[in-house]
This record gives C-alpha cells, structure tokens and sequence, in this order.
C-alpha cells in the first residue's frame, strides 16, 4: 500500500471518531440543557418593544381552565391554562416540573390554537401519550383526556 492511501485511511479513520466524538457531547449537552427551541416555536414571535403583551382571549363557557397532575409524585401540581404555551419537564423554566426519572428536560408542551387545545411532545426519549397512544405529532386534547408522561398522569379540567 502507498504512503497516501495509508495517509487518507488514517485521516478518515481520525475523522469518523471525532464525528462520533462531538455527536455525544451534543447529546450529553442537549440532556443536561435541553434542546435550543426557535423563539417562533416557543408561543409566537417575540413581543415588540414598548408593547404591552395582548390579553389572551376570553374562553367559552365550559372550556378547560388549568393543566392538573392526577397520578404520580407530583399529584395535584398544577397551571393554569391562561399562562399557555405550557412547558412540561424536568427543567426549572418548566410550567408544570416533574421529578420523574423518565421526563426529559423539556418533554411536551400544551398549548391552545382557536378554542383547541394540543400537546406536543418535544422529541422526547420516553415519548408522551394521550390515552393510551404515543404521540409523534401535536394531539387535540379536551376536559378528562389523560396525558401520561412518564409515571405522571395529567388532565385538562376546569
């Protein structure tokens, strides 16, 4: 074999582990941190500047009021919806925090579109179920329908 074939083996060799390398400290640093979320993903575009923040819009009679947890360590935590998009996780910036071994940092958010309400989960490890469902994508939810992250159980209720 030529020195150059040896060379370029080496060099591809040396560069396959440093992808392997940095790709887990992006992992590592994504659990312990959470996952860098867009600012129009968080709940809208940011305010503007010397604006005060508009006022949600009235609910309809019978609509969900807060986000309530029914079963698991945190029984009886809970938020109100008016505060919403609501963060669910591990994290201290989490509206609803849950000390859950399988809850991820920032694990699902439930938020309202119209007179809907939706839960998303947040490419957790564990995933988020709505009933007895894993969700992959943004799910209607309503007065009583269980959400279950981790051992936590949670509902919408008024």
């Amino acid at each position: 074999m030529s020195e150059l074939t040896l060379f370029l083996i080496r060099f591809a060799y040396l560069a396959i582990l440093w992808i392997f390398v940095l790709s887990a400290i992006s992992v590592i640093r994504s659990d312990m941190f959470g996952a860098r979320v867009p600012e129009t993903a968080r709940g809208g575009a940011a305010p503007a500047r010397g604006k005060s923040k508009a006022k949600s819009p009235s609910r309809r009679r019978g609509s969900p009021t807060h986000l309530i947890v029914v079963e698991g360590d945190n029984t009886g935590a809970r938020a109100e919806l008016e505060d919403a998009p609501l963060l669910i996780g591990r994290g201290s910036d989490a509206a609803i925090r849950l000390d859950d071994d399988y809850v991820s940092t920032r694990h699902a958010r439930v938020a309202a579109s119209g007179d809907e309400w939706f839960v998303e989960d947040l490419g957790s490890t564990n995933g988020t179920y709505v009933g007895s469902v894993r969700i992959t994508q943004p799910t209607t939810i309503g007065l009583g329908i269980q959400v279950r992250i981790g051992k936590t159980i949670l509902e919408l209720r008024k």
